[in-house]
């Protein structure tokens, strides 16, 4: 017997599993269905990314309808709602004060070394630029050295591969409590050494890991299992609480916790009930409420007081403190600065992209492992020696700008009559610091009651530079300031910056993308509001009608847009957009921006975090199938499940015997296998169920449930042997013992005559559909249903067929139905030929009888 046949197990691949990329992509720069694509165009694979895409495996939603598990269920507590609320209330407090532990470090980082920076400029360009490189350097190398050789999994942001695991795919090594700390570590280093990165997208998966871990009470890496609330260890409650906590993850990142539960619904879950929403709505307010609580007596982890004084300050992130009235004018700027969001934004995810596969393919080439790991620590070295000499040295290209701008008389001082080119107004000052830089320090002087002339000057792109982005973000917002910032200070911050993010979120390193999307659309959402002013002149808050007419208001219409640009969300955007700011005013404008950026982006590319499921060849099934065929939509309800199903399927019986079972694990690579007996009508093949390959791997592993085939079988009900928890398993823990056991069970005659009852653990409640269901409603119950493998029979319910999720993939469809469509055409095209061509084939027929 030869054993070079390999057992095929759902075994945790090695974390460079992430990093593999196919040498066979050949296309151009611009290939349409690689990286710019429309948003209905379905990815093109390479073959090897096929089989990349392959090694993925599925997860079902609900738990297996077994006697197993019902035998598990009927122990189990009754089912109170108490124990899931409490759960719901862990998951949020945790992830709320990790969420403020993560912020005060930032800023206790942050503000040191920027302080530093700041007074080490007046001595020296050299002096400041050593401090800042030196403790940027030191935060990336720690922080991702860490990543590289502790964790690969907690790089970047965790949101494609959350987003996978929830739409039904198994990711590994993303759940873990190493994971946690690594991310949590890494983002701080990160987001403090100055990179173009925000904290809010590793929240969000801190969040889910929170959910993970406390929802289960065990941990395979500390080796420990709590006898308590063992009732959801069962994919279905693990996945709700996932959900749950990237909820809130976002409700403690943005002090939003109506916008965290729809960005779960929107973006992150695939499935979704009304019970749920009240669940994750629970948890995302005691979320808010725990992060909002300490950071109301605490700034950088210095005690200030005022310990439960809910200011807006401290929970409005992005405070707007002078409210706009919006004019029906407005809607003009708004339109084109929506356009700006899609094209821009469209062209932030081709570069991410770009750049994505270039980083993978020079990686690949790379054999040696150290080699490899010092490519990817050195890859946000660069990147930070490139942000840290540019935050010094940029600002020296540009005058410094005044803080009063005035007319001056003959007497040269000054009047009561000021120019509108300035930082402050006569009677105010700016809502945040600016960054003097080497500018001269001037004195200030109040004539009167409502004067204030001062001398001051500032540079302007060094208070975008010298600053974290959250407080970059603020002076872009800033109302009432309409010449803080003028054109060419903003166009150089936007080119650097765009591409620097653009850069900035794909290396080894926890980062995410939320602050870089609001900084680079208030970037270019100020500049068209520049010029609104530069041609139509400056108007105060007391012309009503014009007032709206401000750069900061266009700011936070362009962020908004930017971040629907690259995103593609709608509803938990614009509820994230208003809590974040309390502008509610600007609601219809907020909406209208995100609208035409999503239209316009969905043109040219697929949604960031989906474009990069399709670069790491993660399976992911959208809300509705979109299929063309030479450039015609093809509506799938004209379809059957048969033209998409693989045939023939392996199937088992009910009692196997041991060498068969041993073959089949060893000879395929299927997931599951559908479990059939002979019905009462004599049909061989009449589906019972389904079992799972890893529910198999256990039974096989257990000799003491082998039966001798002879044995009677005459209990009716079936007793399991082993328990649902010992069954259901993700890992196998040795399939290399394993492994000698199947060939031992293939090559010792004895298991020939010995079988495994299947019974007790087959999903009883497998859903299987006729091959004549519409393959459009395929889609639909499968993605609902969260389905692992959709078993197709025929009219006397004997399998004929298996669906799984690849077969559904938009590509694979599109494959599957090509060969039945070009035939119809032909059909349609040469009606006589095939007519004849029919009669001929009816008297063969006719003549063989």
């Amino acid at each position: 017997m030869s054993r070079s046949r390999k057992l095929v197990v759902n075994s945790t691949f090695d974390d460079d599993h992430s990093e593999s990329h196919p040498s066979d992509d050949n296309s151009r720069f611009f290939a349409r269905g690689r990286d710019f694509e429309s948003r209905y165009v379905n990815h093109k694979y390479t073959r090897q990314e096929r089989e990349l895409l392959a090694t993925y495996e599925s997860l079902d939603y609900l738990p297996p309808h077994s006697q197993a598990y019902k035998s598990w269920l009927r122990k189990q507590p009754a089912r109170l709602e108490w124990d899931r609320w409490v759960m719901m209330a862990l998951i949020g407090f945790s992830t709320g004060f990790i969420g403020f532990l993560l912020h005060q470090a930032i800023d206790l980082i942050s503000d040191f070394k920027w302080e530093k920076t700041e007074e080490y400029i007046q001595e020296s360009y050299a002096k400041s630029w050593g401090w800042l490189f030196g403790i940027s350097l030191a935060l990336v190398l720690f922080g991702s050295g860490i990543v590289v050789f502790l964790r690969p999994s907690a790089a970047g942001s965790g949101m494609p591969e959350l987003i996978g695991f929830l739409n039904g795919t198994l990711v590994r090594n993303i759940f873990n409590i190493k994971t946690l700390v690594v991310k949590f570590l890494s983002c701080l280093c990160a987001v403090s050494s100055g990179l173009p990165v925000g904290p809010e997208g590793p929240m969000i998966h801190m969040g889910s890991l929170i959910g993970a871990g406390l929802s289960q009470c065990k941990s395979r890496t500390l080796k420990f299992t709590l006898p308590i609330f063992e009732r959801f260890r069962n994919p279905e409650d693990r996945r709700n609480f996932i959900s749950a906590g990237s909820a809130a993850g976002v409700a403690s990142a943005f002090g939003a916790p109506v916008g965290g539960l729809l960005f779960a619904m929107e973006e992150v879950s695939s499935f979704w009930s009304m019970k749920l929403s009240w669940q994750i709505f629970f948890c995302c307010m005691i979320s808010t409420f725990t992060t909002d609580l300490f950071n109301s007596a605490f700034q950088a982890f210095r005690y200030q007081g005022n310990f439960g004084l809910f200011t807006s300050d401290k929970y409005i992130l992005f405070q707007v403190r002078k409210g706009l009235d919006v004019n029906i004018l407005m809607f003009f700027p708004t339109v084109i600065i929506g356009v700006l969001g899609g094209v821009l934004g469209g062209l932030f995810v081709f570069c991410n992209l770009k750049l994505a596969r270039f980083r993978r393919a020079k990686l690949a080439k790379i054999n040696n492992k150290i080699t490899k790991k010092v490519a990817r620590l050195v890859e946000p070295c660069i990147i930070v020696a490139i942000m840290a000499t540019a935050s010094v040295f940029l600002p020296a290209i540009f005058d410094c700008s005044p803080f009063t701008c005035y007319y001056e008389n003959e007497s040269g001082k000054p009047p009561s009559d000021f120019s509108p080119k300035c930082l402050d107004n006569p009677a105010g000052s700016t809502e945040k610091e600016v960054s003097y830089y080497t500018c001269t320090r001037g004195i200030v002087v109040r004539e009167g009651e409502n004067i204030t002339f001062s001398n001051d000057t500032f540079s302007q792109v060094a208070t975008l530079l010298f600053v974290t982005g959250e407080e970059a973000i603020h002076h872009l917002f800033s109302r009432e300031t309409h010449w803080e910032f003028t054109f060419g200070p903003l166009f150089t911050v936007l080119i650097f910056y765009f591409f620097m993010a653009c850069w900035s979120c794909g290396p080894s390193i926890s980062s995410g993308l939320v602050v870089p999307m609001l900084y680079i659309g208030a970037l270019y959402g100020r500049i068209v509001g520049l010029i609104m002013v530069t041609l139509f002149g400056v108007h105060s808050t007391e012309d009503i009608y014009w007032a709206w007419m401000d750069p900061g208001a266009f700011a936070l219409i362009g962020a908004a847009s930017f971040f629907g640009g690259v995103s593609r969300l709608t509803m938990s955007l614009t509820v994230i957009m208003m809590e974040i700011t309390n502008d509610i005013q600007f609601l219809l404008p907020i909406m209208v921006a995100i609208m035409v950026a999503k239209w316009v982006g969905d043109a040219f590319t697929h949604p960031i975090y989906h474009a990069l499921l399709e670069v790491k060849c993660i399976p992911f099934l959208d809300s509705e199938p979109v299929i063309f065929h030479d450039g015609k939509s093809i509506n799938l309800e004209l379809h059957s499940a048969a033209d998409a199903m693989a045939s023939p399927p392996t199937v088992l019986q009910c009692r196997p015997t041991v060498s068969e079972l041993a073959h089949v694990l060893l000879d395929t690579a299927y997931g599951g296998f559908p479990v059939v007996e002979t019905g009462p009508l004599g049909n061989r093949n009449e589906f019972k169920g389904l079992i799972n390959r890893n529910e198999i791997c256990v039974l096989l592993s257990h000799e003491s449930i082998f039966e001798r085939s002879d044995a009677a079988q005459d209990n009716e009900v079936e007793i399991p042997k082993l328990g649902y928890q010992t069954i259901a398993v993700e890992n196998l823990e040795n399939p290399e013992v394993l492994e000698e056991c199947l060939h031992q069970y293939c090559e010792d005659d004895k298991f020939q005559h010995m079988t495994v009852n299947l019974k007790p653990y087959v999903n009883m409640s497998a859903p299987c559909i006729p091959s004549t269901f519409s393959l459009h409603r395929t889609y639909i119950i499968f993605r609902t249903l969260g389905l692992r493998h959709l078993t197709v029979v025929d009219h006397e319910n004997c399998v004929v067929g298996m669906i799984s999720r690849k077969d559904l993939m938009g590509f694979k469809i599109e494959e599957s139905i090509a060969p039945i469509l070009k035939r119809r055409q032909e059909a349609e095209r040469n009606p006589v030929e095939m007519t004849d061509s029919t009669s001929a084939t009816m008297i063969m027929s006719i003549e063989s009888d």
